[in-house]
């Protein structure tokens, strides 16, 4: 895909505030927001790669449920840390 940094940003910021539950939507939609201008390429790449993930997963990792794989594991963190839920 061939898009300019403004264009995937406003793409990821779209694809966080419509996931399929509500919680998630809230959570990324807010984290996106704060974050997603800051971060570099590969940080978005890795951001991506969890939008790509199930709802289900997501919440329970964020919410500290279940541990989330090794590769988002950081991002994950930062995520649950920022709305401590």
């Amino acid at each position: 895909m061939n898009e300019t940094r403004e264009i995937r940003i406003k793409r990821l910021k779209m694809r966080s505030m419509r996931r399929g539950i509500k919680e998630m939507d809230l959570i990324l939609q807010a984290y996106a927001g704060r974050h997603l201008e800051q971060m570099d390429a590969a940080q978005l790449d890795l951001y991506e790669a969890l939008l790509d993930e199930n709802d289900q997963d997501l919440y329970q990792w964020v919410t500290g449920q279940a541990p989330a794989p090794a590769a988002l594991a950081p991002l994950i963190g930062d995520i649950a840390q920022t709305f401590q839920v």
